[in-house]
């Protein structure tokens, strides 16, 4: 069990990361902090830069199945000042909460992670099997130097995940109430349907591309893509931008652009849905052109070793039983799931992240880190 001086060893870590005011794709300093710890106890360290992207890449252990712990130190910008109760870039204690940017999302998990680590290998110091982090400072920008060039990397020389824990801000309500076994694939389209423009008062001369559109585009919403299965929601279709004129009232526009996003289940491909949009379009008589663009496709991870040791362990530590879902956005997840790993993702209270005075639990930060060793232990015993 963690002593006084773990407890405040992840609190003072989560302090120090959140003070490096690492706006992607700028790390700040943060993975220094921590790769010096984790070499202090016996990590090899690989850094693995990409472009203006920081990444590394460290492991413990000889053989046997490698679990990783997965993560970002970058974080998205603080937003307006005036309304943060303090610096963003200051962790600040406020009521039972650690205010500050990244608090949830996820330097508080990373710090765990750490910790976790320190103490399973003081503990375990010939325990089995392999440990890893994989850990980058492109999540939440374009995300094309981070964790999918590392994983190119370790896939082009032969090496295999079998776990993955991903701290990403997964709980809802109470730290542990939920994971997150999966998420439903991402596919952006922008879509121009094109007309002739005109004057508004001779219609005849002109050809107005919304009003072609929206039969189209109400089609394309209405359309029934899948039920979902066990693991996830129906398959949803939203458009996001609608885009024509020169706001003004007497012109009749030449074209309408259209930007949606299908966020969509293992019941389908981003192949098979792209062939399903063009048909309907094609059904509405449309001069258009279409782009995609696919942020990820869905990934799942079936209940097995990974998702028993995570469940046992917040169990174990916070007497909740956690709730197994898909939803939300995407993640880094979807990069490592291809490679055959199974992910999970495990993390603090996701309320307040991106937001202004995002914040964590104060008394939540060693308690994930309880759950990671835990889960460490059970997978990787002596």
């Amino acid at each position: 069990m963690p002593t006084t001086d773990d407890i405040d060893a992840t609190l003072a870590l989560t302090r120090q990361l959140i003070s490096c005011a690492s706006v992607t794709p700028d790390d700040a300093g943060c993975q220094a902090i921590m790769t010096a710890r984790l070499s202090a106890v016996g990590f090899n360290i690989e850094p693995m830069r990409f472009g203006n992207v920081d990444n590394f890449w460290a492991t413990r252990g000889e053989e046997g199945p490698l679990l990783v712990f997965a993560g970002h130190t970058d974080v998205v910008p603080p937003g307006d000042l005036s309304i943060w109760q303090s610096d963003p870039f200051i962790a600040t204690a406020s009521g039972e909460d650690l205010v500050g940017r990244g608090a949830a999302d996820m330097k508080a998990s990373l710090a765990a992670m750490v910790v976790a680590c320190e103490r399973f290998v003081a503990e375990h110091p010939r325990h089995t099997g392999r440990i890893g982090f994989l850990i980058t400072s492109d999540e939440e920008g374009p995300a094309r130097d981070g964790t999918v060039k590392v994983v190119d990397t370790l896939a082009a020389r032969g090496e295999q995940i079998d776990w993955c824990v991903v701290g990403e801000p997964s709980s809802t309500r109470r730290l542990g109430d939920l994971v997150k076994n999966g998420r439903r694939g991402s596919l952006n389209a922008t879509l121009v349907i094109h007309g002739k423009q005109g004057h508004i008062a001779y219609p005849h001369l002109a050809d107005n591309p919304i009003h072609r559109a929206l039969p189209a585009l109400d089609a394309l919403a209405r359309e029934p893509w899948d039920a979902g299965n066990d693991f996830f929601d129906p398959t949803s279709l939203q458009i996001s931008t609608v885009r024509a004129g020169q706001g003004v009232t007497n012109v009749i526009p030449g074209s309408v652009e259209v930007l949606f996003n299908l966020r969509f289940s293992t019941a389908l491909t981003a192949q098979s849905i792209q062939e399903r949009c063009e048909a309907i379009l094609q059904q509405h008589d449309l001069h258009y052109d279409i782009t995609w663009s696919l942020s990820g496709e869905p990934f799942l991870t079936e209940p097995g070793a990974l998702l028993t040791a995570v469940t046992d362990s917040i169990r174990a530590t916070t007497a909740l039983t956690p709730e197994v879902s898909t939803g939300g956005g995407t993640s880094d997840g979807r990069f490592i799931a291809p490679t055959g790993a199974q992910v999970v993702e495990v993390g603090h209270v996701n309320e307040t992240i991106h937001q202004c005075n995002e914040r964590v639990k104060t008394a939540d930060i060693p308690r994930l880190t309880d759950i990671y060793q835990s889960i460490l232990e059970r997978l990787l015993p002596d």
